[in-house]
């Protein structure tokens, strides 16, 4: 069980960390355009979309990643206090 737990914690702390690296990107000029953000943007805009639709922008600042990976975070914290009841 811990080695599954691990894995999924893992698993999310990275995706968290995508997150954080595409939207760094943003500040660079072309820099969601190479084929490093186009790869990054087809592994996090799924999961940031849905955000975007409940939170809109608040002028040039995009607040739904911060929501997003405060998602992610609940998720891990959810998966650590299942599988601590587990076992």
């Amino acid at each position: 069980m811990d080695f599954l737990y691990s894995i999924i914690s893992t698993v999310l702390s990275i995706y968290s960390y995508a997150i954080i690296v595409y939207i760094l990107l943003s500040w660079f000029p072309g820099a969601r355009e190479s084929s490093f953000g186009g790869l990054l943007a087809k592994i996090v805009e799924p999961y940031l979309e849905p955000f975007r639709k409940i939170i809109p922008p608040l002028g040039m600042i995009d607040l739904s990643p911060i929501v997003a990976i405060l998602a992610l975070m609940f998720a891990q914290y959810g998966v650590a206090s299942i599988f601590n009841m587990i076992g």
